[in-house]
């Protein structure tokens, strides 16, 4: 039995019609390296969902980064055209509905503006924090860009 959360973004993926399952593991897949160990996938497979702040207008941001790579904050900031920082864990929780180290690619509970790691376009399939620090989901990179609307970006 799936936990409230990872049972939510199920659903969300269900309604979207993505066609998968998101599974619960015992042990935490809180980082990129836990989560590919428990999976069995390459690190870079990882999708890490990063929220950002805007300095000046307190917008929440999200960054889909494969777990191999880390985000340049330069470049974030030439994107949004406004300094940012990373969001602090209450941020994150408040403009997401999800604790960091669970906070899936989608199902927020507002809309939140996305960018997503060129990299991670490279792989048939990515996998995907689903609403836990122990749930995670595998779909298409093809689809986590459909799914998510982001933008494509070189993040490091």
């Amino acid at each position: 039995m799936l936990t409230e959360n990872a049972l939510r973004i199920q659903d969300f993926l269900k309604e979207k019609g993505i066609n998968t399952t998101v599974v619960e593991f015992p042990a935490s897949t809180r980082t990129a390296q836990d989560a590919a160990q428990a999976i069995g996938c390459q690190v870079a497979q990882i999708v890490k969902s990063l929220v950002f702040c805007t300095k000046q207008t307190n917008k929440p941001i999200l960054i889909l980064v494969s777990g191999a790579n880390r985000v340049d904050e330069k470049v974030l900031t030439n994107l949004v055209a406004e300094g940012v920082v990373k969001a602090s864990a209450d941020f994150a929780k408040e403009t997401t509905g999800f604790a960091i180290g669970g906070v899936p690619p989608c199902g927020h509970k507002e809309k939140i503006e996305t960018y997503i790691d060129q990299d991670l376009l490279q792989y048939k399939e990515v996998w995907a924090a689903a609403g836990t620090p122990h749930a995670v989901f595998n779909l298409s990179s093809a689809a986590l860009l459909n799914l998510t609307n982001g933008t494509v970006i070189k993040v490091c």
